[in-house]
């Protein structure tokens, strides 16, 4: 694990993982370097730090950011980088839709869609890397709330909340020629359903709106 970061990371092994859609039932290999991935996703307490703001409704500093755009997530990620005196990976153009990523920047960012399953995902082959309860929080067991990140059991690979909580921001355009902009969102959240988490399950959102289930969590390329 990566020490003297604003959040902890987790080294992430290279390897192969599968997606798939089920709306278009297509599937798809990608191969993975290594990379390193935060062991919780971004707390208001960080992103206060960096920002100055706390966007969302629900109140305290351990809990997942909720309420956060896209786009508020690309910028986050370069004045973040920045303040660590790295190398932000994003170019942002006027309007915010329209960003470019360096992959050769050594700054924080969002992870990839293959690289959010991958590291869900930590070796296992099912639905979820451990039972749902002891892992996540759905509907049914957070009481409808938010709870603080890292409270139930991470994966083999020491990383907590990938499923349950909050949905995540990936990098990944969901499907252009359909959805245009939207970008994905990965690993379910606090209000849903057993069935919305698992390591498969993608949704989608446009890059500018903010939802109180949705934050996400920092990647850096190896």
């Amino acid at each position: 694990m990566e020490t003297g970061t604003p959040t902890a990371m987790v080294t992430v092994p290279a390897g192969q993982v599968t997606l798939s859609d089920r709306r278009t039932r297509r599937s798809w290999p990608v191969e993975l370097a290594p990379y390193r991935l935060a062991a919780v996703p971004v707390t208001r307490a960080l992103y206060e730090e960096v920002t100055g703001e706390r966007p969302g409704t629900a109140r305290g500093d351990r809990l997942p950011v909720e309420g956060v755009s896209w786009q508020d997530a690309v910028r986050f990620c370069n004045t973040l980088s920045l303040r660590a005196g790295l190398t932000p990976p994003y170019r942002l153009r006027p309007g915010g839709e329209d960003v470019e990523w360096d992959a050769s920047a050594d700054g924080y960012r969002l992870p990839t869609e293959a690289e959010w399953e991958h590291a869900c995902r930590a070796g296992t082959t099912g639905a979820r890397y451990g039972p749902l309860d002891e892992i996540a929080w759905h509907r049914g067991n957070s009481g409808e709330r938010i709870h603080d990140a890292g409270g139930r059991r991470p994966n083999a690979w020491g990383l907590y909340d990938m499923l349950g909580n909050v949905w995540e921001w990936c990098w990944d355009v969901y499907d252009p020629e359909v959805y245009g902009a939207y970008r994905v969102l990965r690993g379910g959240g606090w209000f849903d359903e057993h069935w919305s988490c698992r390591a498969s399950v993608r949704r989608r959102s446009h890059p500018s709106l903010r939802i109180d289930d949705v934050g996400f969590r920092l990647a850096r390329t190896a």
